[in-house]
């Protein structure tokens, strides 16, 4: 049975369903066009107009090769960096996996001026913010999961690896060996978030990591925090708040109707970052979400990128089928949520499942559903 549209101080003011394709991952705007991957693979990325957020116009969609997936955007000024991924459920290999870059001087138009080429399944997740270097976790030949390796894109059109970062036991190739996986997860980078010279990873049978990237050549690891058995586990994103020497952790759910060990959002102390300090778990979603089919738990929250709005405070996080929620983590001890938002489910699908989340400058909220419904733009209210 599918739910009404469900809220708390925030108010939906857009909608899209991409045209039919409604299976959104991460999203990020550049002036009044969003830009969206997809999930499965039908579609690449979508581009849409919000300049009147009633009436949200698909203006562009680009295709994707087959059996691949393109599901995460980057954006810094006039370049879009897209991964290609392996598509998880193919049996035929994916014909290019890497990242691309693409010119947006044309905003509607994206033109490719380079690519990355990794081999193996290719990116998973890119972070970019501007520069030379973009950081992305990869599975690559000869590594039992995905690495994190540093690209150097001061030439665009000829991209070239800088260095790459694993734990020991993950190079195979190199006979390495490790009592890994633990609990049954593999370990490997999710993605990192990049502040000055630090890297802030989820590393999801492993907890999450802190690295120094000071020397690109030459990435290091200062600390490595993992949980106890029955803790969780997938843990997706570390995004600091340096401000206020503190990390937002969220693990990932990946199975339908609760089947797994509670995944959470830790918050830790990280004024000595090498001995960070659980400071708290943000509360659950009140309700009877475990009944109402599809993953119920976190995924990935607003990541405070330059150019988009950025907080200390409160903190956006998606939650499947708890759709959005909004927490206020003035006293880190204790954080509180302040609001939610779940969308109306479309009539297509069981239950809805908000899947990624960013937050304009200007205060206006996007989020995505990863299966059928498309994107919303919401507001505080």
């Amino acid at each position: 049975m599918s739910h009404p549209e469900e809220a708390w101080n925030i108010r939906r003011i857009g909608h899209s369903d991409l045209n039919g394709h409604g299976d959104g991952m991460q999203l990020m705007t550049s002036g009044q066009f969003i830009y969206v991957g997809h999930v499965k693979g039908n579609i690449g990325t979508s581009i849409v107009d919000f300049s009147n957020p009633a009436e949200l116009r698909v203006v562009n969609q680009l295709p994707c090769p087959a059996n691949t997936h393109k599901p995460k955007v980057q954006i810094s000024g006039d370049l879009l960096l897209v991964n290609f991924e392996q598509f998880p459920s193919t049996a035929g290999s994916a014909s290019r996996v890497g990242f691309q870059i693409l010119d947006i001087s044309d905003r509607l138009n994206p033109l490719e001026i380079g690519f990355f080429e990794t081999g193996g399944r290719g990116v998973h997740r890119i972070w970019y913010s501007g520069g030379e270097t973009v950081y992305i976790s990869v599975r690559v030949e000869g590594y039992n999961e995905r690495i994190l390796m540093l690209v150097d894109i001061s030439e665009p059109n000829i991209p070239k690896e800088i260095s790459r970062w694993w734990f020991p036991g993950m190079w195979v190739a190199g006979n390495e060996k490790t009592d890994w996986p633990v609990n049954g997860q593999s370990i490997g980078v999710h993605h990192a978030i990049v502040h000055n010279d630090r890297a802030y990873a989820g590393f999801w049978g492993g907890g999450m990591l802190i690295l120094d990237i000071s020397d690109p050549s030459k990435p290091g690891l200062i600390t490595h925090t993992k949980w106890k058995p029955g803790e969780g586990g997938s843990t997706h994103t570390a995004m600091p708040l340096p401000k206020r020497n503190l990390l937002v952790v969220t693990d990932e759910s990946t199975a339908d109707d609760c089947k797994e060990e509670p995944r959470r959002v830790r918050l830790f102390d990280i004024s000595d970052e090498k001995k960070p300090r659980l400071v708290s778990m943000f509360p659950e979603p009140r309700g009877n979400f475990c009944e109402r089919g599809g993953r119920f738990g976190p995924h990935n929250v607003h990541e405070n990128r330059p150019g988009a709005y950025c907080s200390d405070r409160f903190i956006y996080v998606t939650y499947f089928n708890a759709g959005l929620r909004v927490f206020d983590i003035d006293d880190p001890k204790n954080p509180q949520e302040i609001a939610y938002y779940l969308p109306p489910c479309p009539q297509n699908q069981k239950t809805i499942q908000t899947n990624d989340v960013f937050v304009a400058e200007n205060g206006l909220i996007f989020i995505s559903d990863r299966l059928n419904g498309g994107i919303d733009i919401l507001e505080m209210v």
